[in-house]
């Protein structure tokens, strides 16, 4: 499929066939790419988008990495916590 590149300002724009939008899922926002072969055009990801799973196929789930308490002696025998 041909399309022209259509002045916008100082920019150039392509309007995309609606039937390859509902296709690919672009929405108002898209990330566009540069490849060796031309520009890439992709839906637009959220911010962590697909963390969930990664972390799910590491198989730890949601269990931390470092307990919330890393206990020492220092800590257990020298720390006082100043009086109010």
């Amino acid at each position: 499929m041909k399309s022209e590149l259509i002045p916008i300002g100082n920019s150039r724009g392509v309007r995309i066939p609606k039937a390859l939008i509902d296709q690919s899922g672009l929405t108002r926002t898209v990330e566009i790419t540069l490849r060796p072969e031309g520009l890439l055009i992709s839906p637009a990801r959220r911010p962590r988008d697909g963390w969930a799973e990664a972390f799910a196929a590491a198989g730890r789930g949601d269990a931390l990495l470092i307990p919330d308490a890393i206990a020492n002696a220092w800590d257990m025998n020298e720390w006082q916590w100043p009086a109010d």
